[in-house]
């Protein structure tokens, strides 16, 4: 019973670890469906944009309405600021973003390359924060969207009145069921979703604009009322600035258009450091669908805001989250509406499923790298039922509602988009690119306007969004903590000279010596051999090697290391190491010399002065400290045969 308790068991943790490689054995991790390589792998430009545009095309689902709310009389004018702010800001920003991180990083890959120790990871983290919020409130925000299309079918409203929350729910653990099972790209249902969708909304645009023609007194009611209300074009025009950054959920598209990228087809003669066919392909499908979705923006928010009662928007109202669905309904009739409904909910579901995928593209790509999650988070399932629980909590504070999730979303979307303008300017800067440098740091200006105006107005967002980097980096830091004596080390590349040192050293017993490296003069030398001989009674016939780590980036996590080796003063042998930390540096290098020879190696240490837990929180934050004890717990976690493990001398 025991035994088939276990094989279960075993055939459980296989399968939610499945895709998952080893760390420090020099393979990278590949998730269960890894992003097709450089070349001629991947799918045509334009079904990859049918994948970012089931995120990017289903905010019609609710972008008209949140439109109304925000801007009233002058939605269409705000919306026409928010296509002009598309065209001319977001577009030019992630096309050279496409550029710069054609592996799909996005501008976080971008920033981190500019910052180093400590800052920068922090700076990550934040980034990732909202970046967590931006995909997770799509998910949450979608599926609460669908529940209300779905809740306020003239068909079903009477027996689903009261059940939006258990139907947002239930719509995401779906989502985080098709994961578990196996996410394929489903570029093909994301094609036949998007059709479909695109081609209703034309219908009802199609409609609704034929109703505008031959009832020309929505126009006459409408202008008239807008003139009444602002007095002229220029009022207009600058309270629809002011209004603009309510609109922001329109531009939500373009983090996960560059976040896809690695699905898009290449060249043949692409190479992974420089897929120009990848990012030309990239770079025609950001556009198509900004040029369509603006098209559609501009049209869904004229004809819903002079045809639809501005009460019907409010909260409890028919058109609430459901403008377009609304204009369904009332023109073409509750059959085809019904069909429009199945339509929206099927798109804002799979947009969950493009933000899933963004998730799962980003986490781990830098949480385990820098040590800040554990070794399972490298698996796509057990970070899809991570990801899935936080949805359920995010949407049970939100009680299902669009409106609420509005703020939260809004902030992600900008500070990404905020992050990426920055990135881009600096690049451009670098590149001595003046014009492409004042440009860009125009743009950059405008979104940081934007990000601080909805976060003045709309604190909520930034309240969640500092929850979500709070929560990050709290478990980020325990992570490292409880991870600081792992053997991180991926690999380790000997010089000839370094090769030689060991296999000579290995006849006899193999010593090193640890030897902070300071003057690197003859008397330094002599003086610590003569040290270690007598701390640890040893003839003056056994020889040494040392080996002097330094410490370049004590921020970073794991990495290769590459040892040299050299005579110094024409009598010493020397190995030198660069590394993040010195205990996993010596640690590493005393198992590779074991594997390499077969003998198990000795290394002699002098205790650190000072207090323990300082020396300690040295080690954690700077990669030194307490070297001995610490190099020792690396050796004991990463090799448990205490006859195999190589031996540390302390004196």
């Amino acid at each position: 019973m025991a035994t088939t308790k276990d094989a279960r068991t075993g055939r459980l943790r296989a399968w939610m670890l499945e895709g998952l490689s080893d760390m420090g054995k020099g393979r990278p991790s590949r998730p269960v469906e890894a992003a097709p390589d450089a070349g001629h792998q991947g799918q045509r430009w334009w079904r990859v944009m049918c994948l970012t545009g089931v995120d990017y095309f289903s905010t019609l689902g609710y972008q008209p309405g949140i439109a109304a709310l925000a801007a009233g009389l002058l939605s269409p004018v705000a919306t026409i600021v928010l296509v002009i702010v598309t065209l001319a800001g977001a577009l030019p920003v992630y096309r050279r973003v496409a550029e710069e991180s054609p592996r799909g990083e996005g501008s976080i890959a971008m920033l981190s390359r500019l910052l180093s120790f400590w800052q920068g990871k922090l700076f990550v983290l934040t980034l990732l924060g909202f970046a967590a919020t931006d995909f997770l409130v799509t998910i949450t925000l979608s599926a609460a969207d669908a529940s209300t299309h779905l809740v306020e079918n003239p068909h079903l409203e009477s027996a689903l009145h009261d059940k939006q929350m258990i139907i947002t729910l239930v719509l995401i653990a779906l989502l985080g069921a098709v994961f578990l099972k196996g996410f394929l790209e489903a570029i093909g249902v994301a094609v036949a979703l998007v059709g479909l969708y695109l081609g209703l909304n034309v219908v009802v645009v199609a409609t609704g604009l034929w109703h505008v023609l031959t009832e020309g007194h929505v126009i006459t009611d409408w202008s008239a009322a807008l003139t009444a209300e602002h007095g002229n074009v220029f009022a207009m025009v600058g309270v629809a600035l002011l209004v603009f950054p309510k609109l922001a959920l329109g531009l939500s598209g373009f983090e996960t258009g560059v976040a896809v990228m690695p699905h898009v087809q290449g060249d043949p003669d692409d190479t992974e450091d420089r897929p120009a066919g990848r990012i030309r392909g990239t770079k025609k499908l950001l556009t198509t669908a900004a040029l369509i979705m603006s098209v559609f923006l501009i049209a869904t928010s004229f004809i819903t805001t002079v045809l639809i009662p501005q009460k019907e928007f409010e909260s409890g109202g028919d058109a609430n989250g459901r403008a377009l669905a609304y204009l369904a309904h009332e023109y073409l009739g509750n059959a085809f509406g019904t069909l429009y409904d199945v339509s929206t909910i099927a798109i804002l579901w799979f947009a969950g499923a493009s933000a899933m995928a963004g998730l799962l593209n980003l986490m781990p790509r830098y949480l385990p790298k820098y040590g800040m999650a554990p070794h399972w988070a490298r698996a796509v399932r057990p970070m899809v039922i991570v990801f899935t629980l936080v949805a359920f909590l995010v949407t049970w504070i939100f009680d299902a509602d669009v409106d609420a999730q509005g703020g939260a979303y809004a902030t992600g979307v900008l500070v990404l988009i905020c992050s990426a303008a920055i990135a881009v300017t600096i690049a451009a800067r670098k590149a001595g690119q003046k014009g492409w440098t004042i440009g860009f740091g125009v743009i950059s200006v405008v979104f940081l306007y934007t990000t601080v105006v909805n976060v003045i107005e709309r604190p909520d967002g930034v309240k969640i969004g500092a929850c979500f980097i709070t929560g990050i980096v709290l478990i980020s830091l325990l992570s490292r903590l409880g991870r600081a004596f792992e053997l991180r080390v991926t690999h380790i590349e000997l010089d000839e000279t370094a090769e030689r040192f060991i296999q000579d050293i290995s006849r006899r017993a193999p010593r090193f010596i640890a030897n902070e490296p300071d003057s690197r003069d003859v008397a330094e030398y002599r003086d610590k051999i003569e040290q270690i001989r007598a701390d640890n009674d040893l003839p003056t016939t056994e020889d040494f090697v040392f080996v002097e780590v330094t410490v370049t980036d004590p921020s970073e996590f794991e990495a290769g290391l590459t040892v040299r080796g050299e005579v110094m003063h024409e009598r010493y042998r020397v190995l030198t190491v660069e590394s993040s930390s010195v205990p996993n540096a010596l640690a590493a290098l005393l198992l590779h010399a074991r594997d390499l020879t077969g003998v198990r190696p000795h290394v002699y240490f002098e205790w650190t002065e000072g207090n323990p837990f300082a020396n300690f929180f040295r080690f954690f934050l700077l990669g030194r400290g307490e070297v001995a004890p610490t190099t020792r717990e690396v050796l004991r976690e990463a090799e448990p045969d205490r006859d195999l493990r190589p031996r540390v001398h302390v004196g």
